[in-house]
This record gives C-alpha cells, structure tokens and sequence, in this order.
C-alpha cells in the first residue's frame, strides 16, 4: 500500500472526453457537490499529485482519495456517482407528510 504522501498506486490516465466531462461537472451550478469533489479529485490524480496533496486540496482524508480513484479506474465515469441506498426511505420528509400538512408547531 502506498505511504502518505505517495502517489496513487496506479497511473490514474483520463482519455480526452472524460477530463472533458470532469472539468465540465466542475463548472456546473447544477451538480450535486459530492460529484463536484469526486471530480476534482480524479483530475488532480490524473495530473500525477500524490494522495496526500490531492486530499489537502480537496479538504477529506487520504482513504477518501483512494477510494474515488480506485472506483475511477473500475468504472470510469460511472464510478463516480452515488449507488443507490439499501433500507427504508426516510420517514420524516423535509415537506411533512401530505396527509397531515406541514410538520412543525401547532396552534393548541
């Protein structure tokens, strides 16, 4: 395993249309941020900076660099966006429940 301020354990190489695109999700005022960070960090491993510096700039931990370049080079692209959450839908919606209005105080 690579040390702290090592580079990323394989050369992290974008084809032309995917730096593109990344750079593209960088501009977007419509992406969510988790994508926005996950590209940034795929660009700054694909200009060669080491784990330490890319997770500085970035503002997470070194794993976190790791983990999105490693699911960078297993699915490109693809890899980058969130998977879909296993349980139950959250219970309690930021809109409250229909049937009831809206959630909060109540007149007595």
């Amino acid at each position: 395993m690579p040390g702290p301020g090592s580079r990323f354990a394989v050369d992290l190489v974008l084809a032309d249309a995917e730096r593109a695109e990344l750079e593209r999700w960088q501009r977007a005022t419509t992406v969510a941020r988790g994508l926005v960070d996950r590209s940034r960090i795929v660009l700054l491993l694909g200009d060669g900076l080491p784990v330490s510096e890319v997770a500085r700039r970035v503002g997470v931990q070194r794993r976190i660099v790791r983990k999105w370049g490693e699911r960078f080079l297993a699915r490109r692209l693809d890899g980058l966006t969130d998977l879909p959450r296993t349980g139950r839908p959250p219970a309690f919606p930021p809109g409250g429940d229909r049937r009831r209005g809206p959630v909060g105080l109540r007149p007595a």
